[in-house]
């Protein structure tokens, strides 16, 4: 992988989730806001995704440290930090990055049997924002079926 397409992941997938929470502490810290940070990662963070993605795995899995810490940090203040790993999802991507034949390879790997689709993955980001889930801070939710734990 070049240097500059290595940077760019990291600084997509890693920067990009720390400089949104700073952004929201910024604005919530000094009006005492008690608000929830859900942040996006994968299951590959877990998987390690050998052979295909190894580069892509190690950025989430930084996201997976960012989030307990930051968790862990904001706990006190009453301010939760979340994350949702999802496994394979069936969006566009894939036939983007020019893999469109991923999808149905990946999909008898997963234990489910099947990929995910994007409205499941909402479902849990959605019940992360929720009451319902008012004790649950500085983990990551597995949205995998299975394949990553």
């Amino acid at each position: 992988m070049r240097p500059e397409a290595l940077e760019a992941v990291f600084k997509t997938n890693v920067l990009g989730v720390m400089y949104c929470a700073q952004e929201a502490l910024r604005r919530w810290q000094p009006t005492g806001t008690r608000g929830v940070i859900v942040n996006i990662s994968s299951g590959a963070a877990q998987t390690g995704s050998p052979g295909e993605y190894v580069q892509y795995a190690a950025s989430k899995a930084a996201v997976d440290a960012f989030t307990v810490g930051l968790g862990r940090e904001l706990a006190p203040q009453g301010i939760r930090v979340c994350g949702v790993a999802p496994g394979m999802t069936l969006t566009g991507i894939h036939a983007a990055a020019g893999e469109p034949d991923r999808p149905a390879r990946v999909a008898p790997k997963i234990p489910l049997g099947r990929l995910a689709a994007p409205e499941e993955i909402a479902e849990a980001v959605l019940w992360l924002l929720s009451p319902a889930a008012s004790y649950v801070t500085g983990t990551t939710l597995q949205c995998s079926g299975g394949l990553a734990s």
